[in-house]
């Protein structure tokens, strides 16, 4: 990665994190749909980056939400698993010659439809780990399960959106 791209990945990964923090945070659908558009900067990272910087940054974006959100470690570990499962989601479901090499997640350069099939798997696991670790038992299931997918669609949604009226 050239100077300007690590720059403007830094910027991308600040302005998610303060737009989480400060506006988005207070988003919330029917007790229900929750919007955490902050795992964007994991998703949106290029494939040539290294596993272990994706960990290391998923961390300290999960860290950095902890403790606006006082959740305890449970954006870090929800935001952890979804990046050690992203590898695997990009091999399994994006179909790019030359994936191997040099691609960047976004919704020009993968098509509308890999696009949101990457950015909805991906943040199913997200929510999914998030609300059970919330939840700490299974006598809540459907409420759990409820969350997650309404949740999801919406954090999907949302990220595509923004993804569709960006330039880059």
């Amino acid at each position: 990665m050239t100077l300007r791209e690590i720059l403007s990945t830094i910027l991308l990964f600040v302005l998610y994190l303060i737009l989480q923090i400060m506006l988005v945070r207070n988003v919330v659908l029917f007790d229900y749909a929750f919007c955490f558009i902050y795992i964007a900067c994991i998703l949106l990272l290029p494939n040539e980056t290294s596993q272990t910087w994706v960990l290391l940054i998923a961390f300290a974006t999960g860290v950095v939400v902890d403790t606006f959100y006082n959740t305890l470690g449970m954006h870090a570990a929800a935001t952890v698993l979804m990046a050690y499962c992203r590898p695997f989601v990009v091999r399994t479901q994006i179909d790019v010659p030359g994936i191997e090499t040099r691609i960047e997640f976004g919704l020009r350069q993968l098509g509308a439809g890999a696009f949101f099939r990457y950015v909805l798997i991906l943040t199913f696991i997200h929510h999914t780990a998030l609300f059970f670790i919330e939840a700490s038992s299974l006598a809540l299931i459907v409420p759990t399960l409820i969350r997650v997918v309404a949740s999801t669609l919406f954090t999907t949604v949302s990220i595509v959106l923004i993804q569709f009226f960006t330039r880059n």
